[in-house]
């Protein structure tokens, strides 16, 4: 029976909605009432959207305060983070992440996935520097 009602409900709301069809159709825009109801739900639909907007309001100033005090950070790791993004072309083109019983991580390259980009050229100062 579980299985039944699930099946029925999309059915149950074509049939309701056929058989309303006829009546609405025979009132009369000039009476106002169809242009009434579309103007009731529609201020419906306004105060349910105004009511979501004050339940989030915190939610979303509690979101902005945090994306400000991380700003230093972020920026911080902006340079390593389009580093990266030049060397990582698509997420699609690699495998998901394997861990080795040495803790090291490989992402492998999917066999059937384009050649990578070229790898960017690293400006002699920005290369690592070696004390002998």
């Amino acid at each position: 029976m579980k299985q039944i009602a699930p099946t029925l409900a999309p059915a149950i709301l074509v049939l309701s909605l056929a058989l309303a069809g006829p009546a609405l159709s025979q009132t009369t825009p000039e009476g106002g009432e169809v242009e009434e109801g579309f103007s009731l739900m529609e201020e419906g639909a306004k105060l349910l959207l105004k009511g979501l907007m004050s339940e989030m309001e915190p939610a979303l100033d509690e979101m902005g305060k945090a994306l400000s005090d991380m700003e230093p950070a972020l920026k911080e790791l902006q340079p390593k983070m389009l580093e990266l993004l030049a060397l990582v072309d698509d997420l699609t083109n690699y495998q998901a992440p394997e861990r080795l019983e040495n803790g090291d991580i490989l992402i492998r390259r999917k066999p059937d996935a384009p050649p990578p980009p070229p790898l960017p050229e690293t400006p002699p100062e920005a290369a690592p520097q070696t004390d002998l």
